[in-house]
């Protein structure tokens, strides 16, 4: 895949369209703005489509520091081509297609080195409003403003500069709606199910909260041989999406009654679930998931970011009874090298991706797409950047 412009633009500001975010929780809006030449071990990278997770959301939302920075381009997951890079890149190069993406994977680091970890320690950007390595910005409006970054990707807009610890090439056999959701939220789904918990053959999981992270560790769950997959939400309509995706049960906490949601699924598992996963992010629905598990060897992976801050309490009697908590990033995969193991099992069929996009829609409709995600009636709305629908 060429990039025809590469040439006329590498080492050159470049005008393009972004959609910013500048008031919390009002509606993005579309402007040109500068992005500069990357600087050495950063990708310029041209934006195809990208799509809205709930972390964006999140963003979006804020009023506190230090998630609460504006203006803003918002945005994690997406694909584009390699329109130029910076020194010392040697891993990618122009016209390359290639996945932006929030975890680093330097390959270099001791936590990059080691099978253990998937968080990278080579460059900590704390305040995940700006590059890694400098902490400056590549993004003006023609005002002179910064414009802050997001998540070390920001992917709504044309243009975008990431540094190449960030930056995973993929193979153009794999369409590009689909190797969209590969840089985010299906791979951190399917990474749960399969490196952090290693869910088993026969196994019960139990998975609170079906939007596209939790359906993703369903079908991770169902390759995995998981023989019940009970599904938690209070949207009874996702249980007839979830069936697609290897949910066998489900439960409305609405329609409990006066019984908790953990001792509906100690009954329906005799005594508990051995996996438990939570990807909302409430404490309480984090406490829930802990309480859902089994005395002696139930397992609860954390994959949603708490949206108040708010810490979790966890009795440590039924920790001693061993049951074990954990979080974890990016499902733990290494994006480098399992991103394109994602990438083949679904060219060999082995993983149904094609469920999770429901919605398409244009650049210029972006805000569309938060009104479906919020709507509840989404759970991968594309965005297509040069294409008009």
């Amino acid at each position: 895949m060429d990039n025809k412009n590469a040439s006329s633009t590498a080492g050159k500001i470049i005008r393009c369209r972004a959609a910013i975010s500048r008031i919390p929780g009002k509606p993005l809006v579309m402007e040109e703005i500068e992005v500069d030449p990357p600087k050495a071990g950063e990708v310029r990278i041209k934006i195809l489509c990208t799509s809205l997770c709930h972390s964006d959301v999140t963003f979006w939302r804020s009023t506190q520091p230090p998630m609460a920075v504006f203006p803003r381009i918002l945005g994690h997951e997406a694909v584009g081509v390699v329109e130029s890079v910076g020194g010392g890149v040697e891993e990618v190069r122009e016209g390359d297609l290639v996945l932006p993406v929030f975890q680093g994977d330097c390959g270099e680091c001791r936590d990059c080195k080691s099978p253990k970890s998937n968080i990278c320690s080579k460059f900590v950007n704390k305040d995940n409003q700006s590059m890694p390595r400098d902490g400056t910005n590549r993004f003006r409006d023609l005002k002179g403003e910064v414009i802050h970054n997001v998540l070390n990707v920001s992917s709504f807009t044309q243009y975008t500069v990431v540094d190449v610890t960030h930056v995973v090439k993929i193979t153009p056999d794999i369409p590009l709606d689909i190797a969209c959701l590969l840089s985010c939220g299906v791979s951190t789904g399917l990474g749960a199910a399969w490196k952090v918990a290693e869910v088993e053959e026969g196994s019960t999981v139990a998975i609170f909260g079906l939007g596209a992270v939790g359906l993703s560790v369903a079908e991770g769950a169902r390759i995995r041989g998981a023989t019940r997959i009970i599904g938690v939400d209070l949207n009874p309509e996702k249980f007839e999406t979830g069936k697609k995706f290897g949910i066998t049960d489900f439960i409305n906490p609405a329609t409990c009654g006066d019984k908790t949601v953990s001792q509906v699924i100690k009954e329906m598992t005799d005594g508990g679930a051995d996996y438990c996963f939570e990807c909302i992010g409430l404490a309480s629905v984090m406490n829930d998931a802990f309480n859902s598990s089994r005395e002696g060897w139930g397992k609860t992976v954390i994959l949603g970011v708490e949206m108040h801050g708010s810490p979790i309490s966890l009795n440590s009697i039924e920790i001693l009874k061993g049951r074990s908590v954990c979080g974890t990033f990016f499902g733990g995969l290494k994006p480098k090298s399992d991103i394109a193991t994602l990438a083949q099992k679904y060219l060999d069929k082995e993983l149904n991706l094609d469920g999770f996009i429901t919605h398409e829609v244009s650049f210029h409709d972006i805000n569309k797409a938060f009104d479906l995600l919020l709507e509840g009636k989404s759970l991968r709305c594309v965005i297509w950047i040069d294409k008009q629908n």
